[in-house]
């Protein structure tokens, strides 16, 4: 079965859906998981619910989400911890966010990608719904997809 999944999860509550699955998985098969936090390197100023769209300015808004990567990866690697399943988490900042995911699997020798179908927000769904189609459509790899 399944021996090392990664889970892309922005912090909404709709990818602790993922968090929770994959932990749930990896602990039945004996897998370990990589959670992945991975944000625009650049913000969309003022654009939806994303929680720093509004920073005063790109340090500001660097500041701000590799604070937020590291708490949700932390809360990710606690439940990991709590549940007895290896985990390792990997905050990145990039543009190519669907190039970085399918990058993150094939560095750390994933066999699934667990995700949602959308992230944060009305903005969210657009953003990360399109990012789960396009993998669906570039992956080899299995890709688990939760709602």
């Amino acid at each position: 079965m399944y021996q090392h999944l990664l889970v892309p999860i922005d912090g909404s509550q709709l990818s602790e859906r993922a968090t929770d699955a994959s932990l749930e998985l990896a602990r039945k098969v004996g897998a370990r998981v990589t959670g992945f936090v991975v944000e625009p390197d650049q913000p969309l100023p003022g654009i939806g619910s994303h929680p720093f769209s509004h920073a005063r300015d790109a340090n500001e808004y660097l500041a701000r989400t590799e604070a937020h990567a590291r708490q949700v990866l932390g809360q990710f690697a606690a439940k990991a911890a709590a549940q007895g399943v290896p985990f390792q988490g990997r905050y990145e900042r990039t543009d190519g966010v669907d190039d970085a995911i399918l990058e993150a699997a094939t560095e750390f020798g994933c066999d699934l990608i667990v995700m949602v179908t959308h992230g944060r927000g009305t903005f969210g769904e657009l953003l990360f719904g399109s990012h789960t189609k396009t993998l669906m459509a570039r992956t080899r790899l299995p890709l688990l997809v939760l709602h």
